[in-house]
């Protein structure tokens, strides 16, 4: 079973100096500052998973209905944006270096070892917990381990399936990076122009109206075709995600060669927001309404979403901050751990019965705290840091500039 909303992992490269004219220097800066936003949302919208009827792995017993309109608010262009994000910096660290077999493995490291060490370590309490709560589950810890090892298939239930094991969870972005990462590198291997070439086309063919009508049209005629597919997160067998994903990851590939098309989006990220939010709110007030306007008004809400979220985001995030340096590094350990950290507080709170809205606060603090603790402790692990995710070797700081420099 999987989760829908992880961030992307960590892609910067820091210290690289801007070249005019690129949009490196502002990739440095809005590009992260949205990495970093995005999990802050992340931590509040799984806590929100815990506490509304939709399935996930744990519930309360404290159900909090009204909060759904809230969620439905981002829901449908999240994983959008963070592919975007990741396509960008991709693309931008891959210049001048597509022919580059060790930036390749570098990647790899970086994305795989921590999906490993996710699905080994980080992913299997979240499993007993869920089988525990809703398969009823009788054996302890130790016990689980040896089955979820053994890949047991047997904890099941009517109309859900049967849980996988070793799973890869809220980890499922990673995989799905790697693969859109390496489809990227062998394209420019074989044709190193074809970014630049491409978003020129793209950024002519995105212009005026068809800046929001042509992605819009797109997204919808995915939910139409795909949409009854679902998402599945393996991977193989995940065709509505990948026609919504993959195309996100190249359009942020595309943009990061085009910084007229940042700026396109800039301008229009008031216009954008209002398609947002009048989709929103018009798919709330239609659930009677036929399929084909319900995926128009919810495709609107996407793409209208994504373009401001941009658009702000490059007006108002291009120059460096310092709680950007302070939270470059912490991105991707966080991400790794806040799941299996939610639903372990969250089951430690359920004994004490508070009210819920109390309960959401303490859960939401308290994931965020003992994130951040355990990305500061394995920081200092040297042999811990790649497998959460970060450079072999702690960041050194630019003489003068405390600017965290990695290679």
């Amino acid at each position: 079973m999987t989760t829908e909303h992880p961030p992307t992992a960590s892609e910067t490269t820091h210290c690289s100096p801007p070249v005019a004219g690129d949009g490196a220097a502002s990739r440095a800066h809005f590009i992260d500052a949205l990495r970093i936003l995005a999990l802050g949302w992340l931590l509040v919208y799984h806590v929100g998973m815990y506490y509304v009827s939709w399935d996930w792995h744990i519930k309360s017993a404290q159900l909090l209905p009204e909060l759904e309109p809230w969620m439905r608010l981002s829901s449908p262009w999240r994983m959008s944006l963070l592919f975007i994000v990741s396509g960008a910096a991709t693309a931008w660290m891959l210049r001048g270096r597509a022919a580059d077999g060790p930036w390749l493995r570098q990647r790899a490291s970086r994305l795989l070892l921590p999906l490993v060490f996710g699905m080994l370590v980080v992913v299997p309490p979240q499993s007993y917990l869920e089988v525990v709560e809703k398969a009823g589950y009788p054996g302890g810890w130790l016990a689980f381990l040896g089955l979820y090892y053994r890949g047991y298939d047997g904890f099941c239930r009517v109309g859900h399936g049967c849980l996988i094991m070793p799973t890869w969870n809220h980890l499922w972005f990673l995989p799905y990076l790697f693969v859109y990462t390496v489809l990227l590198w062998m394209l420019l291997r074989r044709w190193p122009l074809a970014l630049e070439r491409a978003g020129a086309r793209m950024q002519q063919g995105l212009a005026g109206w068809r800046l929001l009508a042509l992605p819009w049209l797109w997204v919808w005629a995915v939910r139409m075709g795909l949409g009854g597919y679902g998402q599945t997160h393996a991977l193989v067998d995940d065709p509505y995600s990948h026609a919504q994903y993959l195309p996100a990851f190249a359009f942020g590939a595309l943009a990061a060669t085009q910084p007229g098309l940042w700026a396109r989006m800039s301008d229009a990220r008031w216009l954008a927001l209002a398609a947002a939010l009048g989709g929103w709110a018009l798919r709330l007030a239609a659930d009677d309404a036929p399929m084909p306007v319900r995926a128009a008004l919810v495709s609107l809400q996407q793409v209208g979403a994504l373009i401001a979220a941009l658009g702000f985001a490059y007006r108002h995030l291009a120059t460096e901050r310092v709680w950007l340096r302070r939270w470059q590094e912490a991105v991707f350990p966080v991400y790794i751990l806040h799941q299996t950290v939610i639903m372990v507080l969250a089951t430690a709170l359920a004994r004490w019965a508070m009210p819920p809205g109390v309960e959401a606060v303490v859960l939401l603090v308290g994931t965020l705290v003992v994130s951040v603790a355990g990305w500061a402790l394995a920081s200092r692990i040297t042999w811990l840091r790649p497998w959460m995710g970060m450079a072999p070797v702690p960041a050194r700081r630019s003489a003068g500039s405390g600017v965290a420099c990695a290679s």
